[in-house]
């Protein structure tokens, strides 16, 4: 890089400095020989723009030069930065600013590349205390916005880079240690949940992987004294959540710990190693002479300001996701670094930053792994799969799209062929192997991927080993059964009936899903009566000619019209719903659109007016999807994209979807996983809804501000009123359709305690129901955080079950 600038810079000064010399280039000659009196302007004109855009020339130079110093280059990367840093010494006097606000920024976008830029401050700070000094200063602004404005994951990265720079002699280590224990005091504050100060002191022990060798050596006493208050601190911390968040039951046979208490683990073992680590690159050795020289500066003071108002805007807990140990890998590859080992921590904090960086492109993010710098020196690929799926089966909600995690790990299969793959199915055995175990939601998710995966593999697999799902001790909902016919439901989807039917041994032919066809149930077959009043069938194929004829609305009417009300309603003035009409007209619609799901949309579309004008009350709109359900039972697919667009086409309500999907119609699926996704994709419509709308009243809002009432535009104050009164009127809605949800949950529980349920002598569909409560706990938290207190009140008092009780007071504890 160095020869690089010797040979570039010269000729790029030497061009701009002609640049300068030659006229102004994209000028008419008409303009060029203008009048004697306006030249000299246009002249000088020229030159303000020509000095202009040597500055942005250079400026953008300047700043591609510093995002291309942490990349992989044939030159070491101390000999870049020397070169660089040489380069930038002559460019402060004119490029402070500029400098400065790129290396800042570099802070948070990489944070993988922390230690070069670091080192980059540190060499610049030797040369320009000044300079050292504004930047300490900038980052010190920018770690206090990120905490004022909840941005926890760039505050982080802002410590981490002030913590490094104490390496580079850049920033005291007595001002560090300050700021350290500023951040641990927050857990004395009055007010403070465990859920803020578990992030300040997650903050100070991420850190000291980076720093902990450097404060050893200059303040060992200072050192200690902060490990023995961050002891103290897991004396008292309450853990009571835990078991909200385990993707497994049981600790066999690997421990599910808490994150931070694995992660003080893991610094107390480094501790005991002296602070030496392995994998941590420190290119600023290389120039600690020089650097040892430089003056240091104190960080300004840090007082996080911590308000209860910001408590849903920190990271939940988590539990630290382990699948492998070094009995998992062959023996002739290196040893797996032990679970409280700082390496594997920092290995899997590489990996995760790599999937963050890339996760948008999988063919850059699947190079990007395999070129990791230790892929060939440590067994990287199990470390890349453990983290990958501790991602994917997150208790509550992937960081990103759950096709994002399918997607890369093909393309890693591609990228490794001879490896990769054989990792792969050994951590689908292990897992399949651990289901008896492993929590309903992860089950979900290990079964999607899996379909999908099979899917692209040509629905290969060695099915005969799984052989034991079927034992006659098994009963429909063990977590293993459940699985494997749930995988089939999803290969159903991804292709065809008869394919599924191939793929599979014989000896899997109880779990093939039914043939995904409609279920109609006015087939001429099933008259049975001849008399024109009472004949539903002849009704239906009235009603089926009707629209085949492409006739209006009002003629379907008058043959709906012509529909019995049931004999349980004849005597009951106040009945207004007739069922045999929605039942008529839902089945016999839906049935002409079974084509595809164009056909049913289009049907809906122009009957529209229909379904609504029958779907007036809750009742009758569950009787809509009762009808829909008995059609399409037996495929999933298109139930769930009906039931869906029925709620975007507001024909049913969300609170109809919850009390339908929790009656006893449904009790025979209740537990398989397209009844969740419909109750998922329900809650999620109801949210999203309530967030669009605070989010058009905020930004109306905004307009408001600083303006006194009488300069407010009438337009704009009618519609924030109405934008109010919208909000405030879906806000109830979702409080009353998550109480209708829970109170069904406890209804359902308590049925089960007292052998009054559908299921009461399976302990694996009470299982399944009590970890679906969990589930919505935790994927919901924030919605359902404003309505705990009404929730605690009304539902989960300490007079119900026990088991339903302690799963409240578990998602309490997630930000207590």
């Amino acid at each position: 890089l160095l020869q690089y600038y010797s040979i570039i810079r010269k000729p790029v000064i030497l061009f701009l400095y002609f640049r300068c010399l030659l006229p102004v280039s994209g000028m008419s000659s008409k303009r060029k020989y203008s009048s004697d009196e306006s030249e000299p302007e246009d002249d000088e004109d020229g030159k303000t723009k020509t000095r202009r855009n040597e500055a942005s020339d250079v400026e953008h130079t300047l700043e591609s030069l510093i995002l291309r110093v942490g990349k992989k280059s044939k030159s070491p990367v101390e000999s870049n930065l020397e070169g660089l840093a040489s380069v930038l010494e002559t460019d402060l006097p004119n490029y402070k600013n500029k400098l400065l606000k790129i290396l800042c920024q570099q802070v948070v976008k990489a944070p993988s590349e922390m230690t070069v830029y670091t080192t980059l401050v540190g060499l610049l700070n030797a040369s320009s205390f000044n300079f050292g000094g504004e930047f300490v200063e900038m980052a010190s602004r920018m770690l206090r916005e990120c905490l004022k404005s909840c941005e926890f994951d760039d505050a982080l990265s802002c410590v981490r880079f002030l913590s490094d720079l104490v390496n580079c002699h850049v920033v005291e280590s007595s001002s560090l240690l300050a700021m350290y224990s500023a951040f641990l005091n927050i857990g004395n504050l009055p007010g403070v949940r465990r859920v803020q100060s578990d992030w300040y002191v997650y903050a100070v022990l991420s850190s000291l992987p980076w720093v902990g060798r450097c404060l050893s050596a200059t303040k060992p006493a200072e050192l200690n004294n902060l490990l023995t208050v961050i002891d103290g601190y897991f004396s008292h911390r309450d853990k009571s959540y835990l078991s909200m968040l385990r993707v497994w039951s049981t600790d066999n046979p690997h421990p599910q710990e808490d994150f931070l208490e694995c992660l003080w683990a893991q610094i107390r073992q480094l501790q005991s190693a002296h602070w030496e680590e392995t994998l941590i690159v420190r290119p600023y050795l290389a120039f600690i002479g020089n650097l040892s020289a430089a003056l240091q500066h104190a960080l300004p003071p840090i007082e996080p300001n911590v308000s209860e108002d910001d408590v849903n805007h920190y990271p939940l807990p988590w539990v630290v996701y382990r699948m492998f140990d070094y009995a998992d890998c062959p023996a002739d590859m290196s040893l797996l670094p032990g679970h409280h080992s700082i390496e594997r921590y920092l290995l899997e904090e590489q990996v995760t930053q790599i999937l963050a960086d890339n996760h948008l492109e999988r063919k850059v993010c699947a190079k990007a792994l395999v070129a990791h710098p230790h892929y060939d020196k440590l067994p990287l690929n199990y470390i890349i799969i453990e983290v990958m799926f501790g991602q994917l089966l997150n208790r509550r909600t992937p960081p990103y799209l759950e096709i994002a995690y399918g997607s890369l790990l093909i393309e890693l299969c591609k990228e490794r062929p001879t490896t990769f793959p054989i990792i792969l199915a050994q951590t689908v055995q292990l897992l399949y192997d651990r289901l008896d175990t492993m929590h309903i939601t992860c089950i979900d998710r290990f079964a999607s991927w899996f379909a999908y995966h099979l899917s692209n593999f040509q629905y290969r697999w060695a099915w005969d080993d799984w052989l034991d799902c079927m034992q006659p001790d098994k009963d429909s909902n063990h977590p293993k059964l459940w699985f494997v016919r749930e995988v089939l439901a999803k290969c159903l989807r991804l292709s065809y009936y008869q394919r599924v039917c191939e793929f599979l041994p014989e000896t899997f032919v109880m779990l093939v899903p039914p043939e995904p066809k409609p279920d109609y149930r006015y087939k001429s077959e099933n008259r049975q009566t001849e008399n024109p009043e009472e004949d539903i069938v002849g009704i239906a194929e009235s009603l089926i000619m009707t629209i085949k004829a492409k006739s209006g609305i009002q003629e379907v009417v008058e043959v709906l019209k012509r529909c019995p009300k049931p004999s349980d309603d004849l005597d009951d003035p106040d009945v207004v719903t007739n069922s045999i009409a929605i039942d008529v007209f839902t089945q016999t619609l839906f049935f002409l659109g079974a084509k595809s799901i164009s056909h049913s949309f289009s049907a809906l579309a122009k009957f529209h007016t229909v379904f609504r004008a029958l779907a007036e009350s809750e009742e009758s709109q569950i009787l809509m999807l009762k009808s829909i359900y008995d059609l399409w039972r037996h495929h999933h697919l298109m139930l769930i994209l009906i039931v869906d667009k029925l709620v975007k086409s507001q024909i049913v309500t969300c609170r109809s979807v919850a009390n339908w999907l929790f009656s006893v119609d449904m009790a025979a699926d209740f537990t398989r996983m397209y009844t969740w996704e419909i109750m998922n994709s329900t809650l999620k419509k109801m949210n999203k809804h309530v967030l669009r709308l605070q989010t058009e009243l905020s930004d109306v809002e905004e307009k408001l501000v600083g303006r006194a009432m009488s300069e407010v535009p009438s337009d704009i104050q009618a519609q924030a009123e109405a934008l109010q009164e919208r909000l405030e009127q879906a806000q109830a809605e979702q409080k009353n359709l998550f109480l209708i949800v829970f109170q069904r949950f406890i209804m359902v529980l308590s049925a089960m305690v007292t052998d009054t349920g559908p299921a009461s002598n399976s302990p694996s569909w009470n299982r399944v129901v009590h970890e679906r409560l969990q589930e919505l706990f935790l994927v919901y938290n924030q919605q359902i955080n404003r309505y705990t207190t009404t929730l605690e009140n009304l539902l989960f008092t300490s007079d119900i079950d026990e088991h339903i009780y302690n799963v409240f007071q578990q998602y309490k504890a997630l930000r207590s």
